[in-house]
């Protein structure tokens, strides 16, 4: 896959930036990409999870909550960050961290879990605020018929923006900080 990129590609460009700095700067550049990578997983899910309304039949049949019947899209938005969340770990274990490999997996995946789980506490009320908002946006400029669901991506990037400051500082201070800091 990687013989297909150009030396002009933005990943590689990335790449070849991160070989040439210090080690926490080259772990915040492959947090930043494996975060695109987690990204695409969370925008891909939401928006899979949305086509097949899994949103609607959830909180119609599973938990029957008002806040989810008139906005389903908190329920595909949460397995769809549980989906990241999972891919994240992965890719912090096979390519971020891998002197963190001999450590305690269990407890780091906790760790990782917990910074997650508060991660989701967070972004919940900024999804949710920022969905409204984009809701009324979208409609203010006649999108609302768009099968994409408009709105709920715009809300998807506030919370992702948000919480990727959070989630690289908390993880690297506590879940990851056995790991040298050369």
């Amino acid at each position: 896959m990687l013989s297909t990129l150009t030396d002009s590609t933005p990943v590689v460009k990335l790449l070849t930036l991160a070989r040439r700095q210090p080690v926490e700067i080259k772990r915040f550049i492959k947090f930043l990409i494996v975060g695109a990578f987690g990204f695409a997983v969370d925008f891909g899910g939401f928006n899979l999870f949305h086509w097949l309304g899994v949103g609607p039949w959830v909180a119609a049949n599973l938990l029957p909550l008002e806040a989810l019947r008139t906005h389903p899209e908190i329920v595909e938005q949460t397995l769809s960050f549980c989906a990241a969340v999972l891919s994240n770990f992965l890719w912090n274990y096979l390519w971020i961290y891998p002197e963190a490999r001999d450590a305690n997996q269990a407890k780091k995946i906790t760790k990782f879990a917990l910074v997650s789980i508060v991660g989701l506490v967070l972004g919940v009320p900024i999804f949710s605020v920022a969905l409204t908002a984009a809701k009324s946006l979208v409609a203010a400029m006649g999108l609302s018929t768009l099968q994409f669901n408009l709105a709920g991506n715009l809300a998807l990037v506030c919370r992702v923006g948000v919480l990727l400051f959070w989630n690289f500082f908390v993880n690297r201070y506590w879940t990851y900080r056995d790991v040298g800091r050369k």
